[in-house]
């Protein structure tokens, strides 16, 4: 079942990685406690339209986020820590940008929002969408439709928060 507005995301084991340390492992109720956030998600890092539009969005817009009280802006796919730190690096994207490697897909699994990519060779990945959270409390849910991008975006999101 995917996740609703008004249900508490999932509390999983994700990973981030930050400059040269090895990757961390952390929860997702212990990145988003207490905590204003919006967790968007892409199918996969490096893949056209995540690197060209959504994340680079989300990075234009990170002090326009602030301004409206978002305290955590983070980005998961399906990716493991060491893919999401070079994408980090590859698109210059700041340290205040969380880059969460969800490599098993539990979140997402759990959160009823994965993607068989199988047929194309990508296995399981995460559909795109993006969260409003409020202490780990789903408030807006924007789930794309298949191979589109628009409501997920951060122009989108801004006009939620």
């Amino acid at each position: 079942m995917t996740i609703q507005i008004g249900d508490t995301i999932p509390d999983c084991a994700i990973m981030l990685k930050s400059g040269s340390e090895k990757p961390q492992t952390h929860n997702t109720h212990e990145l988003f406690d207490g905590k204003k956030a919006v967790l968007f998600a892409v199918p996969g890092a490096f893949t056209p339209t995540c690197s060209e539009q959504h994340l680079p969005g989300y990075v234009t817009a990170l002090p326009d986020l602030r301004t409206r009280g978002v305290e955590v802006v983070a980005c998961l796919s399906v990716n493991d820590a060491f893919v999401m730190h070079a994408w980090r690096q590859a698109l210059s994207v700041p340290d205040e940008l969380l880059m969460l490697a969800d490599g098993s897909a539990e979140f997402t699994r759990a959160c009823g929002l994965e993607l068989d990519l199988t047929g194309m060779g990508m296995g399981i990945r995460s559909q795109r969408y993006a969260l409003i959270l409020q202490d780990k409390v789903v408030r807006h849910l924007a789930l794309e439709e298949g191979g589109a991008f628009g409501v997920s975006g951060a122009e989108a999101i801004l006009e939620h928060l």
